[in-house]
């Protein structure tokens, strides 16, 4: 049953993605940064983390749920370090994914041979 709340959950953000690909003018870039806003803003408000509760990974992986990390890493960050941590608690969050998106888009960069468009 989790893989079906994951698979629902994660289908339907991505359903919205296309949505507003198909739909809007907004360009790619901007529905990223829309979908990572919108995540910091609803974990900010903790409406994000029982979604993530109820569907895992189909909540924690799309792009919303980096919003949601970083919003919580910015709040545990500012309980420790103070004012700081608006600064410093997004990073610490999320520097895992961060460095595994840079490594492995660096080993895919020298294995492929990039083609410009």
């Amino acid at each position: 049953m989790d893989f079906i709340k994951a698979f629902l959950i994660g289908g339907a953000i991505c359903v919205v993605g296309q949505i507003l690909i198909d739909k809007t003018r907004l360009t790619s870039a901007k529905i990223l940064v829309l979908f990572v806003v919108i995540g910091v803003v609803l974990g900010g408000f903790g409406l994000y983390q029982p979604l993530v509760d109820f569907a895992g990974a189909g909540a924690s992986v799309p792009l919303p749920g980096f919003g949601n990390l970083m919003a919580r890493g910015i709040m545990r960050e500012i309980d420790t370090s103070g004012f700081l941590g608006i600064l410093t608690g997004a990073l610490k969050a999320g520097a895992a994914g961060i460095m595994a998106a840079m490594l492995f888009s660096f080993l895919a960069a020298l294995i492929f041979e990039p083609k410009a468009k």
